[in-house]
């Protein structure tokens, strides 16, 4: 028998709900029919594991191809081939908790009832590195549209773009922030990568105690640790849990399933499956009919109409026990059948109770409007930062902020004043455009504003806006702004291919008070979460910090140590 040489192999690790930790419970919750489809061997390796398990193995066998009459009929050539594809699926209890690994095929053997949704994300959420996501799968409710970005080199997930109060992310994957597994036993710096959502994709140990402990690790993360702060967004649009409330959407959709289709319920492709979705070639829907609907692609149409011809009450439970079965041939035969499941699984829907607004999405309802507040608050508490990367002077209070980005060269070496220093260009001939009030010594564009109101504070986020707009797009003003460096900073001019890499907004708040998510005012909370998103998405880190302030001019040894 041929044997790993490797200590770990990549697998999708599932968590399962509602099934007791027993061998016996684990079986029960197996399909019968697709057990009999696999012909499925059973066996207990509970003494070796050291924990409750059952092994399922099994095979999917096709005397001939679905693709070789067609390739007959193409070539005219007699071809016959078979296909025998694995199928493997270990289930094991560890601490009181179910888990599920499939081999080849063996994951379809696990119902999709029982898989934990969370799991994978919730991992993810708090052991990934946030500067290096490489895979995100957001979808956003309302338009049926879901959002895949995949970076091999990885990326910052705040230069992703994430509507993060508006937005469900469903995958994410990055590099794994580290921590003890069976990966890293031999080579502590050596790299993995982990994709999270339903199920958990990673490298586990392939030895038994290994496995063991690698869920172990990651059931103590899970249970002990708390998402990143760059990252704990995604747990802020949660499940909706009260069975009250269910109750009340469902029968609010039951009834917009009676009205004509107005957008509100669009088609949503269950996240977990999108191989599947873009393997297959024929779609066999039933909604409260015996025989199947068959098409090229999922069919909104249909499942709209059969629920519309149904009584009041029951239009929404037709939906929930309707099927859809894909198949990877056209001739949709049994051999053929790729996977089935709900309808519900299919659709998203939008229904509001009042002022309230709900989505429907893979079977689970949400409440997204209730997420915006706590989304905003977490990214303001992001980029405000107690630990700059800009050195800034105390601010007089008489003085101007004119006078106090003057004054920053003089008690700053290394920093250069461009406020009212205007670049002009051809599309900029008038005023021209401020490109920042400050340059650090590390060439960091920083904002200067005193604010007393969200009023001014919305017009120096849009300076940012427009000032690194036109650096990154315009040449001329590229150019122009080099120039104006060079001059003002003889032998430390901006390096060749200069392009802006962060952006710091420096704000005094009112008389002085401290600048936190608390003090700064709501809307502008709102503008900043928004323009460091655009910015981000270029490129562009974004930070914010409070210029501490002083009423009366101390020397300029004082001004240093108030600003330490």
């Amino acid at each position: 028998m041929a044997t790993s040489t490797s200590s770990t192999s990549k697998r999708t690790l599932y968590r399962l709900t509602g099934v007791a930790p027993t061998v016996d419970a684990m079986f029960d919750v197996l399909s019968p029919e697709q057990l009999e489809v696999v012909d499925a061997e059973l066996q207990l390796p509970e003494e070796w594991l050291g924990v409750p398990a059952l092994l399922v193995t099994g095979s999917f066998e096709q005397p001939v191809a679905s693709w070789c009459g067609e390739i007959n009929r193409t070539t005219g050539c007699e071809v016959s081939r078979p296909v025998n594809r694995s199928a493997g699926l270990l289930m094991l209890a560890v601490d009181g908790e179910v888990y599920a690994i499939g081999y080849d095929q063996g994951f379809r053997l696990v119902p999709d009832r029982i898989k934990d949704r969370r799991f994978g994300l919730g991992f993810v959420i708090r052991r990934v590195d946030p500067a290096q996501i490489r895979d995100l799968v957001a979808h956003t409710p309302g338009g049926g549209r879901t959002d895949i970005t995949l970076v091999p080199g990885g990326t910052p997930v705040w230069s992703l773009g994430v509507q993060e109060h508006a937005q469900i992310v469903r995958r994410l994957g990055g590099r794994l922030d580290g921590m003890r597994l069976t990966i890293g036993q031999d080579n502590r710096t050596k790299i993995s990568s982990v994709e999270g959502g339903t199920g958990l994709r990673m490298r586990l140990g392939v030895d038994a105690a290994d496995l063991v402990a690698d869920i172990r690790a990651i059931a103590g993360v899970l249970r002990d640790e708390t998402p990143s702060p760059a990252l704990e967004f995604v747990e802020h649009i949660v499940p909706v849990k009260d069975d009250d409330l269910v109750t009340r959407l469902e029968a609010r959709l039951d009834d917009l399933l009676g009205e004509q289709p107005d957008g509100r319920i669009a088609v949503a492709v269950p996240s977990d499956h999108w191989d599947d979705y873009a393997a297959a070639q024929v779609f066999a829907t039933k909604v409260h009919s015996k025989d199947a609907y068959l098409t090229d692609d999922f069919s909104l149409e249909y499942i709209l109409n059969r629920a519309r011809v149904q009584r009041r009450g029951t239009r929404f439970a037709a939906l929930r026990d309707g099927t859809v079965t894909l198949y990877s041939h056209t001739r949709a035969e049994k051999d053929d059948v790729i996977w089935t499941s709900h309808v519900l699984r299919w659709i998203e829907a939008e229904v509001a109770l009042g002022v309230r607004r709900f989505f429907l999405l893979d079977g689970q309802w949400y409440e997204i409007g209730e997420a915006y507040l706590a989304a905003i608050r977490s990214q303001v508490e992001r980029l405000i930062t107690g630990t700059p990367s800009v050195d800034l002077p105390a601010w007089v209070l008489g003085d101007t902020e004119r006078k106090y980005n003057e004054s920053v060269p003089d008690l700053r070496p290394g920093y250069v004043c461009f406020d009212r220093d205007n670049v002009r260009t051809a599309l900029h001939r008038g005023n021209g455009v401020e490109i920042c009030d400050l340059l650090s010594p590390d060439d960091v564009l920083v904002m200067v504003k005193r604010a007393k109101g969200s009023d001014a504070l919305s017009h120096l986020f849009g300076q940012a806006v427009v000032a690194v707009q036109t650096l990154l797009h315009s040449p001329e003003a590229m150019d122009g702004f080099a120039r104006k460096v060079a001059m003002a900073r003889p032998g430390r001019g901006l390096a060749e291919g200069f392009r802006p890499s962060k952006v710091t907004f420096a704000i005094l708040l009112k008389n002085g008070t401290h600048l936190t998510a608390d003090t700064l005012f709501p809307f502008s909370q709102v503008t900043l979460v928004q323009t460091a998103k655009l910015l981000e998405a270029w490129g562009v880190a974004v930070e914010v910090t409070g210029i501490q302030a002083v009423t009366a001019t101390p020397s300029r040894a004082g001004i240093r140590r108030l600003a330490a």
